[in-house]
């Protein structure tokens, strides 16, 4: 479930700051989401697409998605299916997505469409001349309902090749209200705050977060925060690069500063042991089940976790609050992704579903499923389930062209998207050993130094 070039975009989002804090602590009991009276595969409130007809073709569809996230998209597909005549089918891929895909080209059984977590992975898909330029009809929803930031980074050297189906938030931390009330703690504004929070919380008998630590990305967006916020976009820019080395003094002040989470034991879930062996999707619903004793009172990561929260009696809203991620420096980050979608094969049925993608009817049947975003500018608001979503979403179309993709995503996948391997297995490392500062930083960039040179 990876969430989430050119680049994969950190969202300086001034407009989330401005009115996204109020929609997202204060939604009350409007959070409820809304279920769609037909499975979420009605037709969307906009104009109906003109679509060809592909009686008999069949499809097939990969993307690193898992659970209510696929679930949820494949009510996509049906109403694609439903419109065209076409059979899809979803194939679950794996991280990391251009090594399956790799394989399945070798093996002549590349899926028609991919949906790409990394916008390095695109552009390795670009150069291996595995991508399939887009169509003018999907070209002209994407003129007609994206930013050109957005079109952009879909692009390689000029030419157009995705369509961003889904983008994230990834600068929010959820929390159980039950555990914030019983310890009379408010949600922080600053890291300070945070920390001071987190000391309140478990010595309230609660531990203060639930890491997901087993999925070494999750790792890679912590410190992306700290580190957007702490160190500026201009050093961001230039880590993401790999133009200033891992050993500067930059990424030294934000593990110092992370290490002040993740070397108190008792502000993790399980402590760090525990920790390492949670993967994300538990680290969501232990925080908001167990009563007034769940395993930790806040959980960290983007609007998606909506979707998992939904796996529990817990109501987004009520029972499941949102803060921005506090400001480590003079201001509170926001670091976002992206899915790409991409035709891997020149068939009329690839560019058809493209083009459906990059219409606002598509991303308005996920948006009612809640724990999704699009950067599509045309989608209804309505047709998000509930205020914390719909802030989210204004917040990011708001932004504009205003926006930066997540720093691991921009990088090559051996070192910022390969499991075990590379910045998520250096992270890990740092979070069962947080003292040890100066030897993440050497593993860091001994990594990235491998892999910016292949």
């Amino acid at each position: 479930m990876r969430r989430h070039g050119t680049s994969r975009t950190t969202l300086s989002w001034a407009a989330l700051a401005a009115a996204g804090t109020l929609v997202l602590t204060a939604c009350g009991g409007e959070g409820e989401a809304k279920q769609p009276t037909d499975g979420g595969t009605a037709p969307a409130s906009a104009p109906e697409l003109a679509l060809p007809q592909l009686t008999g073709e069949k499809l097939e569809v990969s993307a690193v998605w898992t659970g209510p996230e696929q679930q949820n998209f494949t009510k996509v597909l049906k109403e694609f299916e439903k419109r065209t005549g076409a059979s899809v089918t979803f194939v679950p891929a794996q991280d990391p997505i251009v090594t399956f895909l790799g394989s399945k080209i070798a093996g002549g059984q590349p899926p028609d469409v991919a949906l790409l977590p990394q916008v390095g992975a695109l552009v390795s898909a670009v150069q291996n001349k595995w991508a399939q330029p887009v169509g003018p009809e999907a070209q002209a929803q994407l003129d007609k309902n994206y930013s050109a930031g957005w079109k952009k980074l879909g692009a390689v050297d000029g030419t157009q090749y995705g369509v961003y189906y889904k983008a994230a938030n990834k600068s929010l931390i959820w929390y159980n209200a039950k555990a914030f009330e019983a310890a009379g703690v408010k949600p922080p504004t600053t890291w300070k705050e945070l920390i001071t929070a987190a000391d309140t919380l478990s010595a309230s008998g609660t531990p203060a977060v639930s890491v997901a630590g087993a999925d070494g990305w999750t790792l890679t967006d912590w410190f992306e925060n700290v580190y957007l916020s702490q160190a500026g976009p201009e050093k961001y820019d230039q880590l993401a690069k790999h133009q200033i080395k891992w050993t500067d003094d930059s990424v030294k002040q934000a593990l110092t500063t992370l290490a002040e989470l993740f070397g108190r034991k008792d502000f993790l879930a399980g402590g760090p042991s525990g920790a390492l062996a949670t993967e994300f999707p538990k680290s969501v619903t232990q925080t908001f089940t167990g009563g007034d004793r769940p395993a930790a009172a806040m959980v960290y990561e983007g609007d998606f976790v909506a979707v998992n929260i939904a796996q529990t009696e817990a109501k987004v809203g009520k029972d499941a609050l949102v803060f921005p991620f506090p400001a480590v420096g003079a201001k509170a980050p926001v670091v976002s992704g992206g899915d790409v979608a991409v035709a891997l094969k020149p068939s009329k049925g690839a560019q058809a579903l493209l083009t459906f993608l990059a219409s606002p009817g598509a991303a308005e049947i996920q948006a009612r499923e809640g724990g999704f975003v699009s950067p599509n500018k045309a989608v209804d608001p309505s047709a998000y389930p509930n205020d914390i979503q719909r802030g989210i979403a204004k917040a990011l179309i708001a932004a504009g062209d205003d926006f930066r993709f997540d720093m691991s995503d921009q990088a090559p996948a051996a070192f910022g998207g390969t499991p075990g391997a590379g910045e998520w297995k250096a992270l890990q490392d740092f979070l069962a050993n947080p003292s040890d500062v100066a030897g993440a930083q050497a593993k860091l960039e001994a990594d990235a130094a491998k892999a910016y040179e292949n």
